[in-house]
């Protein structure tokens, strides 16, 4: 669904990406990770056309995304920390969002908004929500015009246990209609029960893509955390690092 040929990026003098090539395909949830400053966030912004890399191509369904937009309406994005204007209200911006996709009423993915109980938050202002109740304000949105994939950026930060686990369930709900589902998130016990890929991330390149059955196999561990930690110290072992 998603092809990555040979994509670098600088900033100034900084590599930020460094020939990085992937294949992302439907029905799998991919569990992007990696330290802070890996690229994992200009990754995910040349995904959605935020950023322009200096070399590479990004494929999407096998066209060539350029500096073409219309791609991006089959793409939910939950942004890390959503911005909105301050002083509009929970409706008014889930109802700019619709007059903006233009999707008809009876289309639209509303199972967040009922489980997250929205419509009893309707009048409530963007500038005085708490961050876990703006969290469920974008993960609403990202869901709501179905696209085919999803990009989730820390999508759990904020959110109470039982917000966590709703997300989770409707995150396996859309994996299990073949769509592709690309999670970063620094909480690797979130994603457990929830990924089938991994991609580690490591000074602009991929240090990794595999299946997580494979990797808790080669690892021998049960859970990611477990298996990114032997990897990691393996790694450090290999260049001479104390761990």
């Amino acid at each position: 669904m998603i092809t990555i040929q040979q994509l670098s990026k600088r900033f100034g003098k900084l590599q930020v990406l460094d020939d990085v090539s992937l294949t992302l395909l439907g029905g799998e949830c991919v569990a992007l990770i990696g330290p802070n400053g890996s690229g994992k966030t200009t990754l995910i912004k040349a995904i959605l056309g935020m950023v322009v890399p200096q070399s590479g191509t990004i494929f999407f369904k096998g066209n060539p995304i350029g500096r073409q937009w219309e791609y991006r309406r089959d793409i939910g994005y939950m942004p890390q920390i959503g911005r909105y204007p301050e002083n509009m209200t929970i409706g008014q911006v889930l109802d700019m969002m619709r007059d903006i996709r233009k999707m008809p009423e009876a289309a639209l993915d509303k199972d967040l908004f009922d489980v997250f109980e929205l419509h009893n938050m309707l009048d409530k202002r963007m500038g005085t929500l708490s961050g876990g109740t703006r969290q469920k304000v974008s993960a609403c949105l990202a869901f709501m015009f179905e696209p085919e994939v999803l990009v989730l950026d820390e999508p759990t930060a904020g959110l109470d246990p039982v917000a966590t686990e709703l997300l989770k369930d409707k995150i396996l709900t859309e994996r299990s209609k073949d769509k592709l589902i690309v999670i970063t998130s620094h909480v690797l016990s979130d994603l457990d029960d929830l990924v089938t890929q991994v991609i580690y991330m490591q000074d602009g390149h991929p240090l990794f893509h595999k299946s997580l059955d494979v990797l808790k196999e080669e690892t021998g561990t049960d859970k990611l955390g477990k298996a990114i930690a032997k990897v990691m110290a393996k790694d450090a072992a290999g260049k001479g690092v104390t761990v």
